[in-house]
């Protein structure tokens, strides 16, 4: 049973850094390129960041361009998030996913293949 567990979120102030993890398990994580969404009260799911299956390329949203990093560790089977600058806009539920055949371009929901549950990210003005 494949899972992916989000873990760092929290409360911190706007221009403060949080680092999020997504531990995975139940699947050969070097086979899926890893993504991060996040959804937002009243607001659909959206694309954050995305990473390919070596890492060697990266993809983001430019609402957080030059502010967030995406990184995997293939070895320790786990996606990162690295925040900084952080913006009361950034609150949202931030979710990891798994995609076993990655677009090539604009990543979107349907690419997908696996979700974690969640992890909530508030940032006070």
């Amino acid at each position: 049973q494949v899972q992916l567990v989000e873990s760092g979120g929290g409360l911190v102030q706007a221009g403060g850094s949080l680092r999020l993890s997504c531990a995975a398990s139940g699947l050969t994580f070097s086979r899926y390129a890893m993504g991060w969404f996040r959804q937002a009260p009243g607001k659909e799911r959206e694309f954050v960041t995305a990473i390919t299956r070596s890492g060697s390329s990266t993809f983001y949203a430019d609402s957080v361009e030059g502010r967030f990093t995406i990184s995997r560790d293939n070895a320790k089977i786990t996606v990162y998030l690295q925040m900084n600058s952080l913006k009361p806009e950034d609150t949202a539920v931030y979710y990891c996913a798994a995609s076993i055949r990655p677009p090539a371009t604009g990543w979107g929901r349907n690419d997908m293949d696996y979700w974690g549950k969640g992890t909530l990210v508030t940032v006070s003005s």
